[in-house]
């Protein structure tokens, strides 16, 4: 790897950016107290039904005609194109799948002379998707402390400490997000947390092993000169890794449709935390672990002969 011609003190800035990466956190962790997360029908229980107009439609006018017919608490959005809809409706409301699909046409089929198809019915039980919350939770907590796990191994444990508060941090951050801002959580955003988790490790064991290979090159150096020498090496990498995954994002975010809209907003927030957590949370953590040359560099063996 070419070396980075980036000479920047990073550590020297730390104290800001860990204040606001602590300030991100607590804004996110009072969301989650206060607003809670706007859970999607894998969660929360219900039915939804996909439907497709003749034409363009406004949404305005398929919730009054769902209204008319007793299902004003249904979501409608559009799915891929305003001809496209997809109408949610909670557990809550009274029927069956079959029933609820029926009155769902019913309702949008007037004054469309019966040309609005049906396209999809899906339903989901109250009690799958408490489980699937549950499941959901510890799927992220067990990826978290496997990698902890990995990194001590790999590494040394104080690395580890570092790489589960920064895979918390992004986590949090980006679940704190949604409920901030309402959007819509379901599984799709479920594994774009896990995606994050193992886009911010990616880069972080990349950082850490730079440092570990600098200890024995830089023995008169401190842990701080040499985590930001690492950084610093690093940087090339991180910015082009980093910079290739936005660009691919963008477009999905902006242009994706409603399908993956949630899934997509949530990676491009968890990758920009990422990369700003594996330089200031990460690789910062291992200063107050008090982590020196003698824990990275081995000491020779007594028996050791002088070739």
């Amino acid at each position: 790897m070419a070396q980075s011609t980036f000479k920047i003190d990073f550590m020297r800035y730390a104290p800001v950016m860990l204040a606001l990466s602590g300030l991100l956190v607590l804004i996110s962790l009072i969301s989650l107290a206060t607003r809670g997360l706007n859970f999607g029908i894998d969660f929360t229980g219900g039915t939804l039904v996909e439907v497709q107009y003749p034409a363009p439609v406004e949404l305005e006018q398929v919730h009054a005609a769902l209204a008319g017919h007793g299902l004003d608490k249904a979501v409608v959005q559009y799915f891929g194109t305003r001809s496209e809809v997809l109408v949610r409706i909670p557990g809550q409301v009274a029927g069956s799948s079959s029933e609820l699909s029926t009155r769902v046409l019913e309702a949008l089929a007037v004054g469309q002379a019966d040309k609005v198809a049906l396209k999809r019915v899906e339903f989901v039980g109250p009690q799958v998707g408490g489980e699937l919350i549950t499941n959901a939770a510890l799927a992220v907590l067990y990826a978290i402390l496997a990698i902890g796990a990995y990194v001590a191994f790999r590494f040394e444990y104080r690395f580890a400490i570092g790489a589960i508060v920064s895979l918390l941090h992004d986590a949090i951050i980006t679940v704190g997000f949604c409920s901030l801002f309402g959007i819509e959580f379901d599984l799709t955003v479920v594994a774009a947390v896990l995606t994050v988790i193992g886009y911010s490790i990616n880069d972080t064991v990349v950082i850490y092993d730079r440092i570990r290979e600098n200890f024995p090159r830089m023995r008169k150096a401190t842990t701080r000169e040499i985590i930001n020498r690492s950084v610093n090496e690093t940087m090339t990498r991180t910015i082009a890794t980093t910079a290739t995954v936005v660009l691919a994002l963008l477009p999905l975010v902006f242009f994706g449709g409603d399908a993956i809209h949630s899934f997509s907003l949530a990676m491009l927030l968890g990758v920009i935390a990422g990369c700003y957590s594996t330089i200031y949370v990460a690789s910062w953590s291992l200063l107050p672990t008090g982590l020196s040359a003698r824990d990275m560099i081995p000491p020779p063996k007594e028996n050791a002969q002088t070739p």
